[in-house]
C-alpha cells in the first residue's frame, strides 16, 4: 500500500481518524489490513508529536488497542473458530458511521430550517356559539348541481345498496308514484313526513331517491323550512 502523506487535519476522535484512512486508502472496513492501518495511525500521531500538539488519551489508548490486535493477527490460530481478533473494532466504526452520517444530515437540515422564517402564532377566540344562517336556496342549487352531473338520468339500482340494505326491496319507481298520489291530494307535504311511515332502512333509500328524482325532473320543488324540507308539487 502506498504511504500516505498527511495534511494535519482534526478529527474529533480516534475512530474518526480511522475511518478517514479506510475511506482515503479504499479500505473494505469488513477487512481492514490492520498492518498498514497501525502503521499510519502511528504516523498521524508522530506528526502530532512533532509539531507539539496535545495528544488526547482516547488517540492514545487505540493505538495501544491497535497494536494489541496486529499482534494478535501476528500470532498462530489454535482454533478455527476463534473470533477475529478485528471485529470489536468494526463493529465500533459501524456503530461511529452511522451516528456521524446521522449527525451531518441533521446539520444540514439545521442549516435549512435557519433559512426560514416564520410568523408567530396568534391567539384566536373561538365562537363556541354556531348560527344557522344557510339559505335554503344554497341547497337547492347544490342539489340541483349534483344531479346533473350525474352520468345517468336514471335513478341509482336498488342492487347498488346490496350489503347495506338486507331487507325486502322497495322499487324506486313505487315509491315516486306514492310520493306523486299524496301530492295531488295534499299539494304539500313534508321530507320527514315521507320518512315517519316507512318502516325499513330500504324504503327510506328508496323514498330519498324518489324525492331526488322528482326534483330533478323538475316535478316538485324543495323548500327548507323548520329544520324540514317542504315538498310542493310543480306539474
Amino acid at each position: 500500500m502506498d504511504s500516505v502523506t498527511f495534511k494535519l487535519e482534526v478529527f474529533e476522535g480516534p475512530l474518526d481518524l480511522l475511518l478517514h484512512l479506510i475511506s482515503k486508502n479504499k479500505i473494505d472496513i469488513y477487512d481492514i489490513p490492520i498492518v498498514d492501518i497501525v502503521d499510519q495511525y502511528s504516523n498521524y500521531l508522530a506528526e502530532m508529536q512533532r509539531l507539539d500538539l496535545d495528544i488526547a488519551a482516547d488517540f492514545i489508548v487505540m493505538s495501544a488497542q491497535l497494536m494489541y490486535i496486529k499482534a494478535k493477527m501476528l500470532l498462530p490460530k489454535y482454533e478455527e473458530d476463534e473470533e477475529d481478533p478485528r471485529t470489536q473494532l468494526v463493529n465500533a466504526l459501524l456503530e461511529y458511521q452511522r451516528f456521524k452520517e446521522a449527525s451531518e444530515y441533521l446539520h444540514k437540515r439545521d442549516e435549512e430550517r435557519s433559512e426560514v422564517y416564520v410568523k408567530s402564532a396568534e391567539h384566536i377566540e373561538p365562537d363556541k356559539e354556531y348560527q344557522h344562517v344557510h339559505d335554503a336556496s344554497i341547497l337547492v342549487k347544490a342539489i340541483r348541481n349534483m344531479l346533473e352531473k350525474a352520468d345517468s338520468a336514471l335513478p341509482p339500482e336498488v342492487k347498488n345498496f346490496d350489503g347495506i340494505i338486507k331487507h325486502e326491496e322497495y322499487p324506486v319507481e313505487n315509491k315516486i308514484q306514492y310520493v306523486l298520489s299524496g301530492l295531488a291530494r295534499t299539494g304539500k307535504t313534508g321530507f320527514l313526513e315521507l320518512l315517519s311511515v316507512v318502516e325499513t332502512r330500504s324504503e327510506a333509500v328508496a323514498t330519498f331517491l324518489a324525492v331526488l328524482e322528482l326534483f330533478k325532473e323538475g316535478r316538485i320543488s324543495l323548500e327548507e323550512h323548520d329544520g324540514d324540507y317542504a315538498i310542493t308539487l310543480t306539474k
